[in-house]
């Protein structure tokens, strides 16, 4: 064979290679075997929607009271959401879904994505855990009584760090309420591989500009909550640790209004809802902390007021938002006075939608840098 044949022949088995990887790669990133569970139970593995077989479900494992609901079915005179496609499952009384992944790799950081809607009047809650584990809690306790979408489901995601290359991941409802049928529904859930974050040139924090975080599904256009720190250890932004009661939401630009790349993040909790970041910084130094505020064109109007921290000097910045995008930039300069530094950001007003929804919603932190100053001007 003539050497130009060879060289040809190598180049498009290094193509074909590289394909297969990248394939391979993105069985990671994205939803996982039958996440969205269009694939069901026969009708003889149920009973009216109840899955008696615990593996009806082609790649899940159930236990307990589950249900197979289909879109548009009726509980009494209220409508189950499914958000899209056709089916969804029902966890009831102490119910739980379990799927084992075997193509993770060990040692890697990950965020599970899932959505999920209320169904009945009580404060429901989903206890999300994966093995094996090294650690002595590496599960969480999801509250799903608040609602922060106006579409009737939200997009909860959760980290946690692989301990080996195959893991098992269980989504379990742990209330016993006097109606075993109550319960989340669940519909939608992927995975997603997150890259250790590093300090980019001319930013002292770690994924400043959010543009690594939890896996948002195509077509869902409510974002995605992410959990404070008492509910997971681990939180799916890399870098930022939510240091507050209640969730802070991840949008993306292809359904928000968002000031710099693909994402951002919309503190939607007002106080409740506050972003933070540990930065190594030298006592007596002045520093700059530079970010944008806005709303992420959904509706929410009025005056907002952002806190920013930066240890123990803060800022407030307003912005009079007309819910329909836009932004502006703000600067905190600071004199370090010890070695590590606490960044904060957190929205002094609650706000809502003014769509009649209800939906609690926010302002929008993106672009934060960090930067030494060097030459300060003294006034």
């Amino acid at each position: 064979m003539h050497e130009p044949m060879k060289m040809k022949k190598t180049a498009i088995l290094l193509v074909l290679l590289c394909a297969t990887l990248q394939v391979g790669s993105s069985l990671i990133d994205g939803l996982l075997p039958n996440g969205n569970f269009e694939q069901g139970p026969k009708p003889s593995q149920m009973k009216h929607t109840i899955v008696i077989n615990p593996h009806a479900i082609p790649h899940w494992e159930l236990s307990g009271y589950v249900e197979y609901i289909k879109s548009g079915q009726m509980q009494g005179d209220m409508l189950l959401p499914v958000p899209q496609g056709d089916f969804a499952v029902r966890l009831g009384e102490d119910a739980s879904l379990k799927t084992k992944v075997v193509n993770v790799t060990k040692g890697t950081f990950y965020a599970l994505s899932f959505v999920f809607a209320r169904t009945c009047a009580q404060e429901e809650r989903l206890n999300v855990s994966v093995t094996p584990s090294k650690e002595p809690k590496d599960w969480g306790m999801l509250p799903l009584q608040t609602m922060y979408s106006s579409d009737g489901w939200d997009t909860y995601s959760w980290g946690f760090f692989a301990e080996a290359n195959v893991i098992e991941i269980v989504l379990h409802n742990p209330a016993r309420e006097k109606d075993p049928a109550c319960g989340p529904l669940i519909d939608f859930v992927a995975l997603k591989a997150l890259k250790t974050p590093h300090r980019p040139k001319g930013n002292m924090l770690k994924n400043g500009n959010f543009e690594e975080g939890p896996y948002i599904f195509p077509n869902t256009n409510w974002g995605i909550l992410i959990p404070p720190n008492i509910e997971d250890d681990h939180c799916p932004l890399p870098g930022w640790i939510i240091e507050s009661l209640k969730a802070v939401k991840y949008v993306d630009a292809e359904h928000f209004t968002v000031p710099e790349g693909k994402r951002a993040v919309e503190l939607v909790a007002g106080r409740e809802s506050a972003l933070a970041q540990q930065v190594i910084t030298k006592a007596g130094k002045i520093y700059d902390l530079i970010f944008t505020v806005g709303d992420a064109n959904n509706s929410c109007e009025g005056s907002m007021l952002i806190e920013a921290f930066a240890g123990k000097v803060a800022l407030q910045v307003r912005y009079m938002s007309k819910g329909k995008g836009g932004f502006k930039r703000a600067k905190l300069r600071f004199t370090a006075i010890s070695r590590r530094t606490g960044v904060r950001f957190l929205s002094t007003n609650y706000h809502m939608k003014s769509d009649n929804s209800g939906s609690l919603c926010g302002p929008v932190i993106d672009d934060v840098r960090l930067v030494s100053v060097r030459n300060p001007r003294i006034p």
